[in-house]
């Protein structure tokens, strides 16, 4: 891992992408709709979900980090995104939550941390409500349960950069790539709406989370994150400091860092053999 590694303004990314994945990836029919996964290495599962518009490698520099850290990782593009399909229908979390667990079924995995970024952190949790038995632990970050926890919209240097990157992947990798505005704006209603926990929702979650909150966060308030954290039963909250939405892709060491102690804890149970297919 790069410890030197910045990209606090989001320019080597709209220029350049993050690092690649590794070579492979394949296509699961889910009533039509063909939604892409990869798997890569051995070892205890962790899922990583991807935030909005985006794709699975925006995950570049977290995966080869995981992987050397003993961990089997399984990465997804959302429907509608990346080199996924989309029928046209409405979104929701709990579709890409369903998603989610029939890629887990095809690989064999009947266990797995699920690490999320914004919409995928929503769709984890999704996961944990819908399927506990399934879900090692959570690590949620840079997403709102209910639309108390939206800040106003800002339009930033910043946001633009990562909105570059998502219009070039989006046209390098769909297979319907004139339909990036169509997406984005089916994406913009379902956020628009979902998720929305009460805080009664939030203590049924049975799962071990960690909340991990950027300090710059643009689009999620600090005190929200803290809300979720002290509403899910025995969750942790974890302030990464001088870091944005955009963390995994700004500074790596700083998210990467927070992932590995989550899936490393004992209350996650990965490295106990608990978290093993």
């Amino acid at each position: 891992m790069d410890r030197t590694f910045r990209d606090d303004g989001l320019e080597a990314f709209a220029k350049d992408g993050p690092p690649a994945l590794p070579a492979g990836g394949t296509v699961l029919d889910r009533n039509g709709v063909g939604v892409w996964y990869a798997s890569y290495g051995a070892g205890p599962a962790v899922m990583l979900l991807h935030g909005g518009m985006g794709n699975s490698t925006n995950f570049g520099h977290q995966v080869p980090v995981l992987l050397a850290a003993g961990f089997r990782v399984v990465v997804m593009d959302s429907r509608g995104q990346g080199r996924s399909g989309w029928g046209g229908t409405p979104f929701s979390y709990e579709q890409f939550a369903g998603d989610a667990l029939a890629i887990l079924d095809v690989l064999g995995i009947s266990r797995a941390a699920v690490v999320g970024w914004s919409d995928g952190a929503c769709a984890g949790l999704a996961m944990a409500k819908a399927a506990p038995e399934r879900v090692a632990g959570v690590f949620y970050f840079a997403c709102n349960v209910d639309a108390t926890g939206s800040l106003p919209f800002v339009m930033t240097d910043t946001i633009g950069n990562c909105l570059t990157r998502h219009q070039k992947d989006y046209a390098a990798l769909s297979p319907r790539p004139e339909r990036f505005d169509e997406m984005s704006a089916a994406l913009q209603v379902m956020q628009g709406s979902q998720p929305d926990y009460s805080a009664a929702d939030l203590q049924t979650i049975a799962v071990p989370v960690t909340v991990a909150q950027a300090e710059r966060d643009e689009f999620i308030r600090v005190e929200h994150a803290r809300y979720v954290a002290e509403t899910v039963p025995g969750a942790e909250f974890v302030l990464l400091e001088d870091v944005s939405h955009f963390a995994p892709v700004q500074r790596p060491e700083v998210f990467n860092g927070a992932v590995l102690d989550f899936l490393n804890s004992a209350r996650v149970g990965l490295l106990s053999g608990a978290g093993r297919p």
